[in-house]
């Protein structure tokens, strides 16, 4: 996974698999430049992810709670329909937006 800040926004570019071990690296390296930077929004990029586990769900949830408390944004960009359907049915569609880029 990579990680882009610019200004107060953090992008993670998540990896093909949010597994458990993915996911706990998600979270160390996500707050610490949560921290760092003064980070208030926080965009999560689907564009490789075809696999998330509920430790995927958990960091995405986790760091929305953490970005929450602070009068911050998450959203979510790129994901395909298997990984929208997993958003939904897990109920992270509900606390974040899912941005879709706009078919020609």
């Amino acid at each position: 996974m990579k990680f882009q800040v610019q200004e107060n926004c953090l992008t993670i570019f998540l990896p093909r698999e949010v597994d458990h071990h993915h996911a706990e690296q998600i979270r160390k390296d996500a707050d610490v430049l949560i921290e760092r930077s003064h980070i208030r929004y926080v965009i999560f990029d689907f564009k490789e992810t075809e696999f998330m586990d509920s430790s995927g769900i958990g960091a995405v949830m986790g760091r929305y709670r953490l970005i929450h408390l602070i009068g911050g944004e998450v959203w979510g960009v790129h994901a395909n329909a298997r990984i929208k359907k997993i958003l939904t049915m897990s109920g992270v569609t509900k606390i974040m937006q899912i941005y879709e880029e706009d078919q020609k």
